[in-house]
C-alpha cells in the first residue's frame, strides 16, 4: 500500500483518499514516529481499501458518463483499460457557458452573505484543484470542469474560494464561516472529492 505522507505543525494525524486515483495521503504532525504513522494507516486498512474500492468505482462510471455525453465512446466492447476522457473545443465551449450563464445569479446571491466579491475570476482546466484564490488581489479561478457538473459543485466551490477572500487557510476561522454560508458544505466537498478532475 504506497502512501503519501506530509508532514505539517499540527496536533493530529488525518487520512485523505485523494481523487481521481484514490491516492492515499496522510497529514502527520512533524514529530511524529514513522511507526506511529505506519501503525494508523494498518489500523485503518480494511477503510481504506473499500473507499478506494468506492472512488475508482465513481471515476470510472464517470469516465464513462461523461465519454457518452460528448460522443466519445469509440469501441463498444469491454476494454480494461477504456479510453480517457478528450477535452473538445465543443466540451469546453459548453462548459464555459454553462459556468458563465450561473456566475451573475452566484455573484447576487452569495455576495452580501460572504460580504465580499471576486474582483476577477477566470475559467480555466486544473488538473488537480476545483478552484483557487488569491486573497491579496481577489482573484479567483475556477475549474472549467465545474461547467459539465451539477450545479451544486459550482456553487460550492465559488462560496469556498469566496471564503478564502477573509480567511487564507482552512484553519477554524475558515471553517467557521463556511458552517455559517453554507451548512452542509462538508457533504458537498465529501461529493465533489469523489468526482473525477479531468
Amino acid at each position: 500500500m504506497r502512501v503519501a505522507i506530509v508532514r505539517k505543525p499540527i496536533k493530529n494525524m488525518y487520512l485523505r483518499i485523494k481523487p481521481p486515483n484514490a491516492d492515499i495521503v496522510i497529514s502527520a504532525p512533524q514529530r511524529m514516529s514513522q511507526s506511529a504513522i505506519e501503525r494508523f494507516v494498518t489500523e485503518r486498512k480494511p477503510w481504506i481499501e473499500r473507499a478506494q474500492r468506492s472512488m475508482r468505482q465513481a471515476r470510472d462510471a464517470q469516465l464513462n458518463a461523461q465519454r457518452a455525453q460528448n460522443g466519445n465512446i469509440g469501441d463498444t466492447g469491454a476494454s480494461a483499460n477504456p479510453p480517457a476522457f478528450v477535452w473538445t473545443d465543443e466540451a469546453k465551449a459548453r462548459a464555459q457557458r454553462n459556468i458563465e450563464s450561473q456566475l451573475p445569479v452566484l455573484l447576487a446571491k452569495w455576495g452580501p452573505i460572504v460580504g465580499r466579491t471576486p474582483t476577477h475570476i477566470t475559467l480555466r482546466l486544473m488538473s488537480s484543484r476545483w478552484g483557487s484564490c488569491t486573497p491579496k488581489t481577489g482573484r479567483i479561478r475556477l475549474n472549467l470542469q465545474l461547467g459539465l457538473m451539477a450545479p451544486r459543485f459550482l456553487e460550492y466551490v465559488l462560496v469556498h474560494e469566496m471564503t478564502h477572500l477573509w480567511e487564507n487557510g482552512h484553519g477554524e476561522g475558515f471553517q467557521r464561516r463556511m458552517s455559517a454560508y453554507l451548512p452542509q458544505w462538508r457533504q458537498l466537498r465529501r461529493d465533489i472529492n469523489r468526482q473525477v478532475v479531468l
